[in-house]
């Protein structure tokens, strides 16, 4: 994964100077997903994230200018590498899958909380 100052993304926030518990900005950085039938996708990531004992990754495709028009969002399996290089796997269970997705909900709705109480005048 490489972000746009050819930093290395290893989701070890002191390895590449972000915020991983932060939603990442489209764009901040971003990775490269080949599919099964050689396509690549170029995907911003927005967030790697913490669900039942495990790290799962969001991503958003993007076109090639760069931009998302539907909103559909990637979740994969995330672990890091024996060699430091992170991993992305298919997530095949549905208990899994609906266990990512629930955990990656929650974090919308907070960062959509935060993001209504930081805009309160107080």
């Amino acid at each position: 994964m490489e972000n746009s100052k050819d930093n290395i993304c290893s989701g070890n926030c002191d390895t590449c100077g972000s915020d991983c518990s932060a939603p990442f900005q489209p764009g901040d950085a971003t990775v490269t997903l080949t599919l099964d039938d050689d396509t690549e996708i170029e995907c911003a990531i927005l967030t790697i994230f913490p669900a039942a004992d495990k790290h799962y990754i969001a991503l958003l495709p993007l076109d090639e200018n760069g931009q998302n028009s539907d909103g559909e969002v990637y979740l994969y399996r995330y672990e890091e590498g024996e060699n430091g290089q992170p991993s992305l796997d298919n997530i095949t269970d549905d208990d899994e899958y609906e266990a990512a997705a629930d955990a990656f909900d929650e974090l919308l709705d907070k960062a959509e909380y935060d993001e209504v109480v930081d805009g309160e005048d107080l």
